[in-house]
């Protein structure tokens, strides 16, 4: 199985519950990780794989376009996103609402989602 992955890809978005987590714009930890597609050992054509500089860019274009009111709604966005737009095979997405509870390092939600079997 091999994979490529973006770990701590900070991205801004409105997102919340309530409306005052809405107000303005949060700061999101978003790790990814993206199974590959196979490929030959000597390929070494950007477009035989996923360009994971354009997957940090459709993330971030994507996120300050959408309004969520939950990681988990979020989670899947970001998750149909890779697997409509890129040749993942299958993706990891987990989200990090830092700081968001006093005394609670981290708030967050882990996905996983694959291409659907034919």
């Amino acid at each position: 199985m091999d994979k490529i992955f973006l770990h701590g890809l900070k991205a801004d978005t409105l997102i919340g519950v309530y409306e005052w987590e809405r107000q303005q714009p949060q700061t999101l930890l978003i790790d990814l990780d993206i199974g590959l597609p196979p490929r030959r050992a000597d390929d070494d054509d950007i477009g035989s794989t996923v360009h994971y500089g354009e997957v940090c860019e459709a993330v971030r274009n994507s996120l300050e376009t959408r309004r969520f009111h939950l990681l988990e709604t979020l989670a899947e966005h970001i998750a149909s996103l890779i697997l409509n737009d890129f040749p993942a095979a299958w993706v990891k997405v987990r989200l990090v609402k830092p700081g968001i509870l006093p005394d609670v390092r981290e708030v967050g939600v882990e996905i996983e989602r694959g291409q659907p079997v034919e």
